[in-house]
């Protein structure tokens, strides 16, 4: 089994940064592709990044392209999102997702989600 715990989220002004982490624990990650995905308020979860064991590939949704940022540490079992330029659009419950077909496909496991509110 793997447990996810997401942190980072919280309540930031338009056009600013913050940096999601994902801490997994109970079994090493660093084989599994990991991501992101997020849910707003009454709309379906949607993916955001993923990022395979190796770092060397990743994917993007197009709305977040350009502006975040997936990477991994595979030493402290961890994987990172950093969200540059945020627009009230992302405002979110992110997600951590393990052991996911890339680039958004079937995942094994969920953290249980961290809060993203960017005011505009």
């Amino acid at each position: 089994q793997v447990q996810l715990v997401e942190s980072g989220g919280g309540l930031v002004q338009a056009g600013g940064s913050l940096r999601l982490s994902c801490a997994a624990s109970g079994r090493t990650v660093r084989r599994f592709a990991m991501g992101w995905f997020r849910q707003a308020p009454g709309k379906e979860r949607e993916f955001v990044a993923s990022i395979g064991w190796s770092s060397s590939t990743t994917y993007y949704a197009d709305s977040v392209k350009g502006r975040f940022t997936i990477s991994r540490d595979n030493a402290k079992n961890t994987v990172y999102l950093q969200m540059n330029s945020l627009k009230p659009e992302d405002t979110a419950t992110y997600y951590c997702a393990a052991d996911l077909v890339p680039p958004y496909g079937r995942v094994g496991y969920w953290g249980q989600g961290t809060h993203v509110t960017v005011s505009s």
